[in-house]
Formats: C-alpha cells, structure tokens, sequence
C-alpha cells in the first residue's frame, strides 16, 4: 500500500472516530432533519393557499411552539400528576397480584408449590425499582438543565433547516464525487418522501390509537385512563416494544380493583394491536417506506445500544432513511450493475 493510501486510511479512521465522539449530536441534528421536514409539509400547504415561503415558515414555527406550550403548560403537569399516582397504584396492583396469586397457590399441590419461584421476594425487589423509575425518573428529567439547552438548540436547527434548505443540502451533496452528485440529490428527495410518508402515518397510528384506548379505559373504568391512553400513543413510536410496555401500566392498576379487569384490558389492548396491524397499518404503509418485522426490531436494538433511548424513539426514521440509502446506493448502484467477467465475454468457458 503506497504512502498516500496510508494517509487516507488514517484519515478516514480518524473520522469515524470523531464521528463516534458527537454521535449524540448528530443524532440532534437528524432530529431537527426530521422535524424540519414534518414542517416543511405545513409549510408547502400553507403556500398553497398563497403565502409566501417566510411567512408559511413563522406560520408553522409558531404552530409548532404554541403545542410545545399548550403541552407543557396544560397537558404535562396534570399527566404528571396523574404518572405520580400511578407510581403508588402499581405497587399497590402488584399487592394484589400477590394476594391473589397465594390464594391460587393454596389450592396448589405443596410439592408443585416448592417448585415455583417465591413470588413475594420478587415483587419486594421489584418494587424499589419502580417506584424509583416511575417517581424519580420524570422530575430529574424535567429539572435536567441539560435537557432544556438540547431543546433550544433543537428548535435552532430546525428552524434554520426548515428557513434556508438549500445550503445545507449543497454543502452534504458536495461531499460527494462529481459524478454522483445529481444522484445524491435523487436518494435525498426519495428520503424526503419517505420521512413524510412515516410521519403522516405514525401521527394517524398514535391518533386513533390513543382515542381507542381513552374510550376502552373510561368503559372498563380504569383509573388514570388519560395517562394510560397517552402513554399508548406515545410508546406508537417504539414498534414492537411500545406495544407490550403500555399495556403493564393499566394491567397492575386494575387488579386493585378485580383481577378479571386486568385480563379485561389484556383483551382491549390486544384488540386495538390487531385494529392497528390489520386495518390501520395497510392503509398507512402505502404512504411509507414497508420495513420488515425482524429487521425493525434489531434496528431498534442496535440504536438503542450505541443512542440510548433517543436513539430507540429514533429507530424507526433512522431505519426508514438507512433503508432508502441501501437500496438505492448498495443494490442499485453497485450490486445490480456487478457483472462478473463470465457475463461480460460469454465466449469463455465456465470453470468446470
């Protein structure tokens, strides 16, 4: 390997390392990508109606802060509340968990019971925990000055995103040989359509998914039934894992009152699961990028290992944009167009 090969190769570790070093910010910076193009959708139908791209733009920035505030001045403290509440109910259902689970294992052959794991000292152990992730959790979170500093800057990026494109698109193009660059801008718009496409459907998904599961939890008289729905729209995020989280919360609260509304709610939320797969999401999936079962749950698994939990919430759009990127780049543009020399002179023999 000659002397300059070397030097690139250097080079080219050495940024990946830096890369690796602000992973978290850039994982900002796709946020704000994302954010940038959800309202880059408000922003075009606004100029459909005759404003000018500016004014679209404030339009849509003010939409987006007057929900923060609505959200955080309104929603949040009484879900708050309501989450700090369901911190004393959970292990309070999971008392009666365990009553009901002696008075089913005394009707139990004692050798059969020797054999089962002592429930008691697991919930013992388990409840510290929650009571430490349910109670704590939310107001480190909330009183986190870091978290503040990252959404100011998130909402700076994504204003100057969502302002002045153009620059910012030229300058990643241009990273590019010459020769690929009008191909750059191709995948870029493809990747465009598939983050709106995502977006339109998953707010759809967490719409009817949270007003299903407000009206089956005020039905079954569940308490906390607003935070229980919220919770279930906002884990419609997190595929395959959201789903199963949301459904513990409202299953430990209602054992406080009867065991058969646990399995009751079991029930509704496994309907509202197969509302979702059978008829939400064939109707959603023509707007979107279609991800493979398996392959959405290890892309989960591998941004949340090397991301943490911005980086699960994030696993789904990072694998809509990867998608678009491997099959247009890896299979289109280099493994479709391989030819091994057999194909490109037929006159030679086949190795026997």
């Amino acid at each position: 390997m000659s002397f300059g090969a070397w030097i690139g190769l250097i080079v080219f570790l050495l940024s990946l390392y830096v890369l690796w070093q602000i992973r978290q910010l850039l994982l900002l910076l796709f946020t704000a990508v994302v954010i940038a193009n959800s309202l880059n959708i408000l922003v075009k139908l606004f100029q459909k109606l005759g404003m000018r791209r500016g004014v679209a733009i404030a339009l849509s920035m003010l939409l987006l802060l007057t929900t923060l505030i609505g959200f955080f001045s309104v929603v949040l403290p009484s879900f708050a509340t309501q989450f700090q509440q369901l911190a004393l109910l959970v292990p309070q259902g999971i008392e009666k968990l365990n009553t009901w689970l002696d008075f089913f294992l005394n009707r139990l052959d004692p050798e059969l019971i020797d054999s089962l794991p002592d429930t008691k000292e697991l919930t013992r152990q388990l409840q510290p925990l929650l009571n430490q992730l349910l109670g704590g959790g939310i107001s480190v979170f909330y009183s986190s000055l870091g978290a503040l500093l990252s959404m100011l800057l998130l909402l700076a990026l994504t204003l100057m995103l969502l302002a002045d494109p153009i620059p910012y698109r030229q300058g990643f193009i241009r990273l590019f040989p010459s020769f690929y660059r009008r191909r750059v801008d191709k995948i870029l718009k493809l990747c465009d359509q598939a983050l709106q496409g995502w977006l339109v459907g998953i707010l759809f998904n967490v719409c009817v998914i949270t007003t299903l599961s407000l009206i089956g939890l005020l039905i079954l008289g569940i308490p906390l039934a607003l935070a229980q729905a919220m919770l279930a729209g906002f884990l419609t995020f997190i595929p395959n894992v959201g789903p199963t989280l949301s459904v513990l919360f409202p299953m430990a609260i209602a054992l406080i009152e009867a065991p058969w509304k646990s399995l009751a709610v079991l029930i509704l939320y496994i309907g509202i699961q197969q509302v979702e797969t059978n008829l939400l999401t064939p109707i959603v999936m023509a707007q979107q990028v279609s991800l493979l079962p398996a392959v959405t749950l290890l892309a989960q698994v591998f941004f949340a290992t090397f991301f943490g939990f911005l980086g699960l919430f994030l696993a789904l759009p990072l694998t809509v944009v990867a998608q678009v990127w491997i099959q247009e780049v890896l299979i289109k543009d280099v493994l479709d167009r391989w030819h091994n020399d057999s194909e490109n002179n037929p006159n030679e023999p086949e190795p026997s």
